[in-house]
């Protein structure tokens, strides 16, 4: 399945820079005041070879329609919670978890569900002093419109970029990393409710077992932080039960030589190794349960 990298636990829709719009000074040492960390930092370069093998959540909500699964408004985050939210590490893994939601309302073309969440994505970005890379009324058009996910696709990968850049040099990269643990938890959890309905379908079991790599690269993102901040030491301890479950999924990687194809008249590499996803229905059963737990601790 095609990987676009970085906009992973975005799902997709929902930043598009707009330079003009810049904070308050208010917002802005609000939201500086308690995440704002002395060491250590993440280079861009780092986070993005981490984050690349993040499968896309709106990747993943492509794939649940394909299946043929309905649309369920009552698996998402109540949009009107972001009033709950109070310190800014809670704002951020939830503004992820909109943006999966977002991107799960736009693939099922639910419009009016839609704007409902991009109203819960801006608010949260605003208050995390974020909001001047959220272009509401592009956004909503794109989010309105699913016809064109690629170009979504793109100015959300392009966007986040920007937003982590931001956050790095304002010594905020620790909320970047919220943001994407939000989104991808929260694809998981849609992922999970879905194939607990559809124990036959292999491709999604598949899809939930791959999740062990990508489950261990957020742990070792976190623990960059772990040591010298609480709130990042909390959500890595909140997230261990899962990480312990997802130890003992095996996935089992055959190498074969590379090789050169030609795509649109450029020769590039071809990788011909194949991955095997070992995961039983008693390992299914564990990570949906404390994906589930976790969850709604995250969302209150």
């Amino acid at each position: 399945m095609k990987k676009f990298s970085l906009i992973a636990l975005l799902l997709a829709s929902f930043w598009s820079c707009d330079s003009s719009k810049a904070p308050s000074a208010e917002a802005y040492m609000e939201a500086l005041d308690s995440t704002r960390l002395a060491q250590p930092e993440i280079s861009e370069e780092v986070i993005s070879d981490i984050l690349q093998q993040i499968p896309s959540p709106l990747e993943i909500s492509v794939l649940l329609k394909e299946s043929g699964t309905k649309y369920d408004q009552t698996m998402l985050n109540d949009p009107k919670k972001t009033k709950s939210y109070n310190t800014n590490y809670e704002k951020a893994i939830n503004l992820g978890i909109y943006g999966t939601d977002l991107g799960y309302t736009n693939i099922y073309e639910q419009n009016q569900d839609a704007i409902f969440y991009l109203n819960s994505i801006k608010e949260l970005a605003d208050e995390l002093s974020i909001g001047q890379f959220f272009d509401f009324g592009t956004i909503k058009r794109l989010a309105t419109n699913s016809s064109n996910l690629d170009s979504l696709l793109y100015l959300t990968t392009k966007n986040f970029n920007n937003i982590n850049a931001y956050l790095q040099n304002q010594k905020r990269s620790n909320l970047s990393i919220l943001i994407l643990t939000g989104g991808w938890l929260e694809a998981l959890h849609i992922t999970c409710k879905v194939a607990e309905k559809n124990p036959n379908n292999k491709v999604l079991i598949e899809r939930i077992g791959e999740q062990k790599v990508i489950m261990d690269n957020i742990m070792l993102l976190l623990s960059f932080y772990s040591e010298s901040n609480s709130s990042m030491a909390q959500y890595m301890t909140e997230l261990k039960p899962l990480a312990e479950a997802y130890a003992k999924v095996q996935i089992v990687r055959t190498y074969a030589e590379p090789t050169f194809v030609e795509v649109d008249g450029m020769l590039v590499v071809q990788d011909n190794s194949t991955s095997e996803v070992k995961i039983t229905p008693e390992n299914l059963l564990e990570i949906t349960s404390k994906t589930q737990s976790i969850r709604k601790n995250i969302i209150k």
